[in-house]
């Protein structure tokens, strides 16, 4: 018998409670522990004995990235070197990669975390689940086999390895939920049909995450290799990792812990709160992490809350899939642009595939130009392409404002990677 992880919570009023009394304790374990948020605090004029509603959290100050170089290798640390049991890491913004610590205490919230994600995702102890994202100082493998262990179903841990191995255990394992980046699932996905091996499976879902992907990408995957569903998942290695969060099977948004940390939608400029229902950044106060406790961190992550009831039942709160992040957007003529538009309008024409690269550059008389490599899907002709180039061109320039130069390319020649894909390259500054 399944074990739930889900918490009982009779009201939006009993959450409220929980909440506050995290942050109390979150605060003044902080201020009590670690020298880098007793002198943060003091310096906002914030003592702990202060917090005494949920509303005084818009008084502390935020934390950035650039915060966590502090005291570098154990930023943020509070508590004695004897209780730290685990480390994990990820790029740093100056070189230095980002070192989160973790306490037994932390670690036994994040698996049940992300068994709590299994659950969501309506998973049995009779799924194998063929994990295929990184191990090491990432937090990415480990959590996914650390929740999966917790949950009870059965781990197979390949790991970020090649598609050979890949396809072999999905045929000899019977894996029925494949975990992996959003990239990775398309490169399997495509594996999967040059073998043609789609009967050969049994493989109902996929959970990925990682990276923001396009709607063409989840429908071409879905299509590929006929699972039922598929499960958007977010991740921050600050935040604990992977697991704090998950698109529901009404897959309206994504479901994320409440009880274990306080979501906030601001203004990436004007740091003030976003109206529910606007794009924001997303930042986060931990409210039972005792190692590396979080106040206020900004995570660059772009999305908005979703204020509406969900249609699943569940009344954890929802934020919307992510966009990008506020760091990803590029200028170009003037204009802001994230990855995510250009995502959007793509999905919307069923004579591409899910893969594209922006380069950027700038030519001879100094001018700024954007070419946009698309993969068309089907045959090719030159008038077929020119119409095509065109209509992507245009709707381009409808709906974000500017007019790339487009150039198509056959399926499958862009890059596929087990890891994040990378889509914008900028050499104007090269």
């Amino acid at each position: 018998m399944t074990v739930s992880f889900m918490p009982v919570l009779a009201s939006s009023e009993e959450l409220a409670a929980l909440q506050l009394h995290g942050l109390q304790w979150t605060v003044a374990h902080a201020y009590h522990n670690s020298p880098f948020y007793r002198e943060r605090l003091d310096g906002a004029g914030v003592h702990p004995d202060q917090v005494r509603s949920l509303d005084d959290l818009r008084r502390l100050p935020c934390l950035s990235a650039q915060d966590l170089q502090h005291d570098y290798p154990f930023p943020l640390r509070s508590v004695p070197f004897e209780r730290i049991c685990r480390i994990h890491a990820s790029s740093g913004t100056t070189g230095k990669r980002k070192v989160l610590a973790y306490t037994r205490k932390d670690l036994d919230d994040w698996a049940n975390m992300f068994a709590r994600c299994y659950e969501m995702a309506g998973l049995s102890l009779l799924d194998r689940v063929q994990i295929a994202v990184g191990y090491g100082l990432w937090t990415a493998g480990v959590g996914f086999q650390a929740g999966c262990e917790r949950f009870g179903a059965m781990a197979v841990p390949v790991g970020p390895a090649n598609t050979e191995i890949h396809c072999q255990m999905l045929v000899d394992m019977q894996s029925t939920v494949f975990c992996s980046t959003a990239s990775m699932a398309l490169l399997i996905a495509e594996e999967i049909e040059r073998r043609g091996i789609q009967k050969q499976l049994a493989l109902k879902k996929m959970i990925f995450g990682a990276e923001r992907h396009s709607l063409r990408m989840r429908q071409r995957v879905r299509e590929i290799t006929g699972v039922d569903e598929l499960f958007d998942i977010p991740g921050l290695t600050e935040l604990y990792g992977p697991g704090s969060g998950l698109e529901c099977s009404a897959h309206q948004g994504i479901h994320y812990w409440a009880d274990y940390y306080i979501l906030e939608i601001l203004d990436p400029d004007t740091l003030e709160p976003m109206p529910p229902g606007e794009t924001g950044e997303m930042v986060v106060t931990t409210l039972r992490k005792e190692a590396a406790p979080l106040i206020r961190y900004r995570t660059r992550d772009l999305t908005r809350l979703i204020p509406e009831p969900c249609p699943c039942g569940n009344p954890l709160p929802r934020h919307d899939h992510l966009l990008g992040r506020s760091d990803d957007m590029f200028i170009f003529r003037a204009v802001n642009i994230y990855p995510s538009q250009i995502d959007h309008v793509l999905s919307q024409l069923p004579q591409v595939g899910s893969e594209y690269q922006v380069h950027l550059y700038h030519r001879e008389d100094g001018r700024d130009m954007m070419l946009l490599k698309v993969e068309r899907i089907g045959g090719e002709s030159p008038d077929a392409d020119r119409q095509l180039a065109d209509l992507i061109s245009s709707e381009i320039r409808s709906k974000i404002l500017v007019r790339p130069q487009v150039e198509l390319v056959d399926y499958g020649s862009l890059p596929r990677t087990e890891r994040k894909s990378k889509r914008v390259f900028d050499q104007r500054n090269i």
